[in-house]
């Protein structure tokens, strides 16, 4: 039979106490599986009013292990906790080496006193496959670095202090270590040499004498290139596949956005997944290109309809980076219409994302034969533009002629005044 337990452990990394939980895996009374690591969980849900809320919490240490069990090509680790919550690792084993195929966590909105005020039911389940490959039979997987995985756009999880063995051979725990490329010192590279000798080269027998304590000089930096315009993507919605487009989308996106102090501008490629939901009061676009996931809500009001939720994933060198907003009012027009502005537009999503729109035109709700109805324009599109810079004239000459006039009174005073005396 099967025996397990879970204990409560303690790291000390670069001076910071941080928690964790010690998993012990057995089989036939033979350790078969060994954990020790950190794991935290960041998740959005929906709350009253059409708002979102994110909460974050900790896998705690009295989480249950019952359900983890091992054979001699998988593995699996489980760990339950509080009211219908989960967190759960697939290993597989292939002739010398072992890696992670799937993570799982699950999720009770049920549950109030993890979810407060959600206005959701149910339990909800989302997959993702961590990078833990190719670690020898006979050897344990440590990364003492943060790793945090994107399951959805809803749900995150961060991975730090991680040190398992998915297969232990003879009952005993091994104690050679692949580690993750995260954990490996990066060696620099020299940026520049001193004290360097340089020789000219020598033409038609003329000799150059050597030049002493020369410093390399680095190449001048080039200017970052301006992104073109970014490709106008077309995205539909059907509430099945017999019926036609109740949502319609098009525009060109660039993403502006501020991770570790550093602003960048990235263009958002059409999408290899497309999906979302349309419904009386809320209908919802997601979009997947590359290692950016945007996710669009719309409100109806019964009058007009906006864009009000943003959220954005994007995968880069640097990291995850992940943004949302819920309490926006964009892309405003009367439902029963479409809203279109073909001009750029920029939006400020929150202060760390921006949004540039190219070619928009969108309508979520009262579509008639997958077709867009008549589009409210926005300001930037329709004719009164125009009349604001011809106003600003305007009001620019009559100033001066008016500042003209009382200056020539004054003068006329003024002499006046002086041929009296």
């Amino acid at each position: 039979m099967m025996s397990r337990y879970a204990a409560f452990v303690f790291f000390l990394y670069f001076g910071v106490v941080s928690h964790g939980i010690e998993v012990e895996v057995k089989n036939d009374d033979k350790l078969c599986l060994y954990a020790n690591l950190t794991v935290s969980f960041s998740v959005t849900y929906e709350i009253a009013d059409n708002k979102n809320k994110t909460i974050s919490f900790e896998l705690p240490a009295n989480a249950s292990s019952k359900g983890s069990q091992c054979n001699d090509t998988n593995s699996i680790l489980k760990l339950s906790f509080l009211d219908g919550h989960s967190w759960s690792v697939d290993f597989s084993l292939k002739d010398k080496n072992y890696q992670a195929d799937t993570m799982t966590f699950v999720y009770n909105l049920n549950d109030s006193k993890v979810f407060p005020d959600s206005s959701s039911n149910g339990t909800v389940t989302v997959t993702t496959k961590p990078d833990i490959t190719d670690v020898g039979v006979n050897t344990s997987y440590s990364c003492k670095s943060k790793d945090t995985l994107v399951a959805s756009l809803q749900a995150n999880m961060t991975l730090s202090d991680v040190l398992i063995q998915a297969f232990i051979v003879g009952g005993n725990r091994s104690k050679n270590l692949t580690t993750c490329p995260a954990d490996t010192p990066v060696t620099p590279t020299p940026t520049h040499v001193t004290n360097a000798t340089t020789v000219a080269p020598v033409t038609n027998a003329t000799t150059v004498a050597p030049v002493t304590n020369a410093t390399t000089v680095a190449p001048p930096t080039t200017p970052t290139p301006t992104l073109p315009t970014p490709t106008v993507g077309n995205y539909s919605i059907r509430h099945d596949a017999n019926s036609t487009a109740c949502l319609l989308a098009n525009f060109g996106l660039r993403i502006g956005f501020t991770q570790n102090k550093k602003y960048q501008e990235v263009n958002f490629d059409p999408p290899t997944e497309v999906s979302g939901s349309c419904g009386v009061d809320n209908s919802e676009l997601i979009l997947v290109s590359n290692n950016i996931t945007v996710s669009l809500s719309f409100y109806n009001d019964t009058k007009k309809f906006r864009l009000h939720a943003v959220n954005v994933t994007i995968n880069s060198s640097s990291g995850v980076f992940a943004q949302s907003s819920a309490n926006l009012s964009l892309w405003e027009a009367a439902v029963g219409s479409s809203y279109m502005c073909n001009k750029e537009q920029n939006f400020t999503i929150t202060s760390l994302l921006s949004f540039y729109t190219f070619s928009l035109h969108v309508q979520p709700f009262g579509v008639k034969n997958g077709l867009y109805s008549t589009a409210e324009e926005c300001f930037l599109d329709s004719d009164l533009s125009f009349l604001v810079p011809i106003a600003v004239g305007v009001a620019l000459s009559f100033l001066i002629i008016l500042v003209l006039i009382s200056y020539l009174i004054g003068r006329r005073k003024s002499r006046t005044g002086y041929q009296s005396v």
